[in-house]
């Protein structure tokens, strides 16, 4: 089994609240992560409808039926969210801290629900597909990024030797849309939903224009944005949203559009092998939703939310990725080119020579970039993708 980092979050979380969730997309590993964790709990997955159904019909002797000295995993919970109330219930008469672990694979219904019956008794934490750090301690990292984001990182991928990357990803697609879209009121149409997640996948690292996308899907742009929504509350996508303060220059408002798996992504862009992907023109959009992701991972697996944004003003000028720190704006730059470059710098440069943006410093901050060497030069660091993996390195 590949060590999760996430696993000090929810143990250390496990010994202060009573309900623990762990959320994130299908097959990221949130099942075999809490059976690792927590070994002598009694485990139920809602997946099986007559479980399902009984949790349904009588939630009270559901929970009475299955109680265990140490505690429950209920697996896919967001099956019967009406079952919340009755944890709440069950809480507030032993609040025995991480009795319950609860895993859920889409969060359409279900913070809204968590919020209204579980405030202040559940920690919720989110897990995404490995991380490169991840795969490094496990010694399954690629030797190349292009290697990664063709073959994206969910674990049965790096536990499953017979499993290709396209076979794994037609699949994942098929029961994406099988289970957790077609029973939508707002998808009717599951081909034109498919034909939206590709050009999703199309648009991946670029400021979304909703317009365009609805035009192009053949839907309006109500539609559109629900079902961006729809990908986003599923942690198909996520959206970096543009940096906003008090400031006197004219900046973008509008997000940019990202992957949390590139092996999806690719899948949907039609990449069949890692050679497509070495001469598509998506390749350094596919490397940046790649390397964004990472950033995301190690805020979620330190159970923070990601404090990110992008920089760009009305002329041009931008920066990749700014991180929010107390007093400080933290740039980092993402490049595709596997040479350090001077140039790399210009833009960390242009805006640490505004003063400061709001009412904070622009600080030094870095380059990522593909090459397997992380170079330090007078004027900047160049952090070899490899080499960014945990939180010392922003």
């Amino acid at each position: 089994m590949i060590k999760r980092n996430i696993s000090e979050t929810v143990l250390r979380l496990a010994e202060a609240f009573p309900v623990v969730a762990i959320l994130g997309p299908r097959q990221s590993g949130k099942t075999t992560l809490a059976k690792s964790l927590f070994k002598n709990y009694k485990y139920l997955s809602l997946e099986d409808l007559s479980l399902r159904d009984d949790a349904k019909k009588d939630p009270v002797g559901f929970l009475n039926l299955h109680k265990n000295k140490y505690g429950i995993i209920i697996d896919e919970f967001q099956h019967v969210p009406e079952l919340l109330s009755y944890i709440q219930l069950a809480v507030d008469e032993n609040r025995t801290p991480g009795y319950f672990i609860l895993t859920g694979s889409q969060n359409f219904l279900m913070n809204k629900a968590i919020s209204q019956t579980l405030a202040g008794r559940i920690a919720i934490t989110t897990l995404l597909p490995l991380s490169t750090g991840e795969l490094k301690n496990a010694d399954l990292l690629p030797e190349a990024i292009t290697d990664l984001a063709y073959k994206g990182e969910y674990p049965e991928l790096y536990t499953n030797d017979k499993l290709l990357p396209y076979d794994m990803y037609a699949n994942y697609t098929k029961t994406y849309i099988e289970r957790d879209v077609r029973d939508l009121q707002n998808v009717h149409d599951l081909s034109k939903f498919i034909k939206f997640m590709k050009l999703c996948a199309a648009r991946i690292g670029q400021v979304i224009n909703y317009s365009s996308l609805a035009s192009d899907a053949d839907i309006n742009l109500v539609t559109a944005k629900a079902w961006l929504s729809i990908l986003e509350t599923s942690y198909i996508v996520f959206m970096l949203q543009p940096y906003s303060a008090q400031f006197t220059r004219r900046l973008i408002k509008t997000p940019k559009l990202f992957f949390y798996d590139t092996g999806l992504a690719s899948y949907l862009l039609g990449i069949e092998n890692i050679e497509d992907l070495k001469i598509s023109r998506y390749r350094g959009n596919l490397i940046e939703s790649l390397l964004m992701s990472q950033i995301v991972k190690l805020y979620f697996n330190s159970g923070k939310n990601p404090n990110i944004y992008f920089l760009r003003d009305k002329t041009g000028h931008e920066i990749d990725c700014l991180v929010e720190k107390a007093n400080k704006l933290i740039p980092i730059e993402i490049k595709s080119n596997m040479t350090p470059n001077r140039s790399f710098f210009d833009e960390i440069n242009f805006w640490k020579s505004v003063d400061q943006i709001g009412n904070k410093k622009i600080s030094e901050g870095f380059v990522i970039y593909p090459g397997n060497q992380t170079e330090k030069r007078t004027y900047g660091t160049f952090l070899s993708w490899r080499d960014f993996t945990t939180f010392d390195d922003i």
